[in-house]
């Protein structure tokens, strides 16, 4: 993997790049769709490529192992072929899927036990097999075992769990370099930095992680439920100390709010099951503010979904239209509006980095976080 820093904001620690793969070229700010089991929810291919456009997509490690089994991706010859996909890929450790099952699993130094959310059977995660596991999943992006503390958490167990994340993330590394590729492709490597929202400990576990001296860095254990300030102050923190050539991954972030303030403290790549999830549920967003479109108001409103016309499904429907799709629990309706958010959210990304190549990213940021903030 290379990455190239094409530009940097004068007003803040933004910046633009270009990070190539086996896959291809992955320009950033990038946010990642997520597609947890080898599919962005109600999205197809075709249009996840042709409208939606996103240079990678995310995969989850815990759920591909669960369902369709490791041993059914590698007959098949690794996910991109599995869901016929050939752009790049990123899969998350299965770290976070732990750490959201908390009445079901057990965690030791050896590793997690957990037991699955689909048929209660036991299994366990270590650092060793995690990675046996992205190697056969075949991403090109892969990530360290780690645990994500809740938030709020006490700060002793943070420091207990980060080290921890260290010790694994050794184990990883060593591992890792003695497990071939399995495929015609190369596989690259992101640690991830713990330590809960302790400025001391997010500065140890940063300073360690850097050292490891991997090719790309991720900021996991925040978006889990703690104030957005908190976040952010967390965040800057971090990328003060993380190489500036290399990118910068920050992991479950967020409302497109979010997502441009932390583009403003140097965060290179996002994900996020926000603009999917709540799709689903009938929250629109927009540059200009989000769209509750179950409101009544919108019941005869037969304008467009959104005169942007990111996607096709912007002007091809109308709200009225969208709003009895959803009264009448029709799936059509969920697939227009998952459709429309993740086009926008990599609509956003992609200005944020016209406008740090032209510059003015922070005055177009400041103005894009006043309107967003908007329900309309």
């Amino acid at each position: 993997m290379q990455f190239e820093l094409k530009s940097k904001d004068a007003q803040s620690k933004a910046r633009a790049g270009v990070i190539t793969t086996d896959h291809g070229k992955i320009e950033t700010p990038i946010f990642m769709p997520v597609g947890t089991v080898g599919t962005v929810k109600g999205v197809h291919q075709t249009e996840l490529k042709d409208e939606i456009n996103p240079d990678i997509i995310l995969g989850n490690t815990y759920h591909l192992y669960l369902r369709p089994k490791t041993q059914i991706l590698e007959k098949a010859g690794g996910l991109h072929k599995f869901m016929n996909w050939d752009r790049n890929i990123l899969t998350d450790s299965g770290g976070y899927q732990v750490y959201s099952l908390s009445g079901r699993r057990k965690i030791k130094e050896e590793g997690v036990k957990f037991k699955s959310h689909i048929d209660g059977s036991y299994h366990t995660f270590t650092p060793e097999n995690v990675m046996e596991i992205q190697r056969t999943i075949g991403a090109d992006i892969i990530m360290a075992f780690d645990e994500c503390t809740p938030y709020p958490c006490e700060y002793n167990y943070a420091k207990r769990s980060m080290h921890m994340t260290h010790r694994w993330l050794k184990r990883c590394i060593t591992h890792l370099d003695k497990t071939p590729l399995k495929y015609d492709y190369n596989q690259t490597f992101f640690p991830i930095v713990q330590g809960s929202t302790y400025k001391d400990l997010r500065k140890q576990s940063a300073e360690f992680i850097a050292s490891v001296g991997a090719e790309g860095n991720a900021i996991g254990g925040l978006s889990v439920g703690e104030p957005a300030e908190e976040m952010y102050e967390m965040t800057d923190i971090v990328t003060a100390i993380l190489p500036e050539d290399k990118p910068r991954y920050l992991m479950g972030v967020g409302t497109p709010i979010n997502i441009l303030e932390n583009i403003a403290l140097g965060i290179d790549m996002f994900d996020c099951v926000m603009p999917t999830r709540n799709a689903r549920n009938g929250m629109l967003f927009t540059a200009y503010g989000s769209i509750n479109i179950k409101n009544k108001k919108w019941e005869d409103d037969f304008s467009a979904i959104d005169d942007m016309a990111i996607t096709f499904v912007d002007t091809q429907y109308s709200k009225a239209y969208l709003r009895h799709l959803f009264a009448s629990n029709e799936l059509l309706g969920k697939q227009i509006a998952s459709i429309h958010n993740l086009g926008f959210y990599l609509w956003l990304v992609r200005e944020a980095r016209k406008h740090i190549l032209a510059g003015d990213f922070t005055e177009w940021k400041n103005i894009m976080v006043n309107q967003m903030n908007n329900r309309l």
